[in-house]
């Protein structure tokens, strides 16, 4: 009778032990090998589990399995050795059957704990010594450098550089939260994450509570006034970013002062700041983004000065020549 080969993979990204219960029965039925000693083999021999260690080979698990045993893969799957035994099982498929198990898996956003190791080791003792001779403020304009860049890939329509301009900005953030261990007021990942979860279910009452919506503009209302409570500002004005593009910063601040019911008419002078704020308004009232229109329009501008700088056929010498 042909032996059983059970190859258990199992996420590395978990607490060792967390598995299926389909794994437990197994580990505690059947022999249980593995290539190396891990967090895995001591929760297993914790539970009382009995866990050998042999070379990761085809021909040892072969000879292993009287009938069945499990093949505790390590933290990387053990490719090489299923590939060996898939290959060696196709030649002579009467010595076993191999069977993958999955004892536990990667959960939705797995990688980002992948990110912060490496992160963590970059500017740990050993790492990389630029990051680790950085601060928030040297780290500054890099944060708007790529989240510039993101947006870039938006309005290119590009799903692909979009994902890696998107790494770009999580990897500052990632950065800037790892420097903040180090801080006064220290903090981490963990806080930036868990701030971020609590500010999430607190100002969307209509998802995680009982409160009532019947149209987005409802759920923006929603939104805005729990904002104003969490912060108690003095102002509408506090809480602007001042160092934004100053069309941004000038369709912010009429946004703001339109949700405060606050009417202080613009400026009456005829200076360029004046007639700028002035058509900021005018593109307010019609919809329009200020800061999207001024850049596509310089976009456009510079397309045409690229055209205009291009040499055209009566400018080649070889363009009039015959053949």
């Amino acid at each position: 009778m042909a032996g059983r080969i059970v190859l258990l993979v199992t996420s590395p990204r978990l607490p060792a032990g967390l598995l299926t219960a389909a794994a437990w029965d197994a580990v505690r039925s059947l022999p249980v090998l593995a290539g190396a000693e891990s967090e895995q083999t001591e929760a297993l021999r914790a539970a009382g589990v009995d866990v050998r260690i042999v070379p990761a080979a085809a021909d040892e698990v072969l000879a292993a399995a009287a009938p069945d045993v499990v093949w505790l893969a390590g933290p990387t799957g053990d490719q090489h050795l299923a590939r060996e035994l898939g290959m060696r099982l196709a030649r002579e498929p009467g010595l076993a059957e191999l069977e993958l198990m999955y004892g536990s898996w990667d959960p939705p956003g797995a990688r980002l704990l992948d990110a912060v190791a490496v992160m963590d080791r970059l500017l740990s003792p050993g790492g990389d010594p630029w990051k680790r001779a950085q601060t928030h403020a040297s780290l500054a304009p890099y944060l708007l450098e790529e989240a510039y860049e993101a947006y870039d890939a938006i309005l290119a329509g590009d799903p692909g550089h979009l994902r890696e301009e998107l790494g770009d900005v999580l990897l500052q953030v990632i950065l800037h939260a790892r420097l903040g261990e180090d801080a006064e007021e220290p903090f981490t990942i963990d806080d930036v994450a868990g701030g971020l979860v609590d500010k999430l279910i607190r100002r969307n009452p209509h998802v995680f509570a009982d409160t009532a919506v019947h149209s987005i503009d409802e759920i923006t209302e929603n939104w805005e006034r729990i904002k104003q409570e969490e912060k108690a500002r003095g102002s509408a004005m506090d809480g602007i970013a001042l160092v934004q593009p100053a069309l941004s910063l000038a369709a912010k601040v009429l946004g703001r002062a339109q949700r405060a019911g606050v009417d202080v008419p613009l400026p009456a002078t005829d200076d360029l700041g004046a007639r700028l704020l002035a058509a900021v308004a005018r593109a307010r009232e019609q919809g329009l983004d200020p800061e999207g229109a001024l850049r596509q329009a310089a976009l456009d501008y510079a397309d045409a000065v690229r055209r205009a700088e291009a040499p055209t056929a009566s400018d080649d010498p070889e363009g009039s020549a015959g053949s």
